[in-house]
């Protein structure tokens, strides 16, 4: 896939070849435009990663997208991939020593008390201190945002917060929920608590309908990079260390110190995290820059194991998985059982004797899961599966991946900071990526339309 840069001065360089920089180049191809990608890793995909584990490719990156939201599921129809969705199976909550059901929330704010009080994750008093959320004034936001735990915590008690909110927040932004922002993250919620009673509202939802929330692909999210890349003029290893403006446009110095390369263009699309992006945006920028720099990020490690199947019987099939709440203090936040999630998984799997499922670790300002080697967040994990579900098994194989700075953060008062980083760009130049408006897979896509019309409009 890498060739050389061969032919006219690419009019549009994109900098980054994960979702958003091939979703990005795609679209401006489409167009007519020369399109050059340059990404500085030695593939493309960013957080879609497949690998084989235990004879069977999987992912060990992000597995499935958002379906109810429509940018994912269309353009994976648009290249003409199988979509696939996940099984029945639930998932639940380990803590207190106990498995137990995960009550039907709206990120964390109960849609069906009575459910939720059958469930035994709260006390007697956190019972009765959500009791008397319906009886509370609307909220007024005090300035331009607010945390999502603080937000919830202050309607709902600190036991949802800490046992609901946490560990489902925990999984999307590997963040704490006292530090997330409302606006950015969960608006809805913000809206709800504006108008009103959050479980008035919330009980208001429609049930679960047939359309599945999610959707994956059959082979893995790992494919859809390499589907998006399909014609694209694709650079990897071509890491960018400068970019600054000429007479008609922009150049680009690329490659290492030693034989470093000049590229020019009329116009750039930076799809790199925030902190690459606001090193490049240094001098062109400094007010976007700075804002850039102060984006945080998560590190984490995503831990695939394939089992035999006869190992693996003590898990059954009605069990996606499990979350961890941070307060029970266990080294995993999380497990999936991929081959009960996806029939897909389960099928391919079978055909070598073997079931998959993977845990992850690390959050926000814990740094154990990159510190540690692979054999500790081997044996961390396992530790934790068979306290939690009695699985003893020594795996067949087992694969540690590592996402350093993953998962950007989004602090109180994003939404503002992203709005002045996107004035703040001159023009010619645009950015898109999990950093800005969204940390899903269709949140990205659509950042990266936003950024493409942005370079094509006058």
């Amino acid at each position: 896939m890498s060739s050389p840069n061969a032919g006219p001065r690419p009019r549009v360089v994109v900098v980054g070849a994960g979702v958003a920089g091939l979703t990005a180049a795609r679209r401006l191809a489409g167009r007519g435009i020369d399109v050059l990608v340059l990404e500085s890793s030695p593939r493309i995909g960013g957080k879609l990663y497949a690998r084989d584990v235990g004879g069977v490719v999987v992912d060990v990156g992000a597995e499935a997208m958002l379906s109810r939201r429509p940018e994912g599921v269309d353009l994976a129809r648009e290249l003409g991939l199988e979509i696939v969705h996940p099984t029945r199976a639930s998932s639940r909550l380990w803590t207190g020593g106990a498995l137990r059901p995960l009550p039907r929330s709206l990120m964390g704010v109960p849609c069906d008390v009575d459910a939720l009080a059958a469930s035994g994750l709260l006390s007697g008093e956190g019972l009765l201190k959500l009791a008397e959320e319906p009886t509370l004034a609307p909220f007024v936001l005090q300035g331009n945002d607010i945390s999502v735990g603080d937000l919830v915590g202050e309607r709902c008690g600190d036991e949802v917060v800490d046992l609901l909110v946490e560990p489902l927040l925990g999984g999307v932004y590997a963040g704490h929920a006292r530090q997330i922002s409302a606006r950015a993250a969960v608006p809805q919620i913000l809206a709800f608590a504006e108008r009103g009673s959050l479980l008035e509202q919330a009980a208001e939802l429609p049930p679960p309908s047939d359309v599945p929330v999610f959707a994956g692909l059959a082979g893995g999210m790992g494919r859809l990079p390499y589907a998006l890349a399909e014609g694209l003029d694709v650079r990897t290893d071509a890491t960018v260390r400068e970019l600054v403006r000429t007479p008609h446009g922009f150049a680009l110095t690329v490659g290492p110190t030693t034989a470093p390369e000049r590229i020019e263009a009329s116009a750039v699309l930076l799809a790199t995290p925030a902190a690459a992006t606001a090193r490049l945006l240094g001098e062109l920028a400094p007010e976007a820059s700075a804002e850039l720099a102060g984006i945080e990020s998560a590190s984490m490690a995503v831990v695939t194991f394939a089992f035999a199947v006869e190992d693996a019987e003590v898990l059954g099939r009605e069990s996606s998985g499990f979350l961890v709440p941070p307060v029970d203090r266990r080294r995993i936040k999380a497990s999936t059982f991929s081959f009960a999630k996806w029939d897909w998984v389960r099928a391919a799997g079978e055909e070598h004797g073997v079931v998959h499922l993977r845990t992850s670790l690390g959050r926000h300002g814990d740094e154990v899961a990159l510190q540690s080697g692979d054999d500790e967040l081997v044996a961390w994990s396992l530790a934790d599966l068979a306290e939690a579900t009695g699985l003893r098994a020594t795996p067949v194989a087992t694969h540690v991946q590592r996402w350093g700075g993953g998962l950007p953060q989004y602090a109180v008062g994003h939404v503002d900071r992203v709005a002045r980083i996107r004035a703040g760009l001159p023009d010619g130049i645009a950015v898109a990526g999990a950093a800005y408006d969204g940390v899903g897979i269709p949140a990205v896509i659509a950042s990266a339309d936003r950024a493409v019309e942005r370079l094509l409009t006058p």
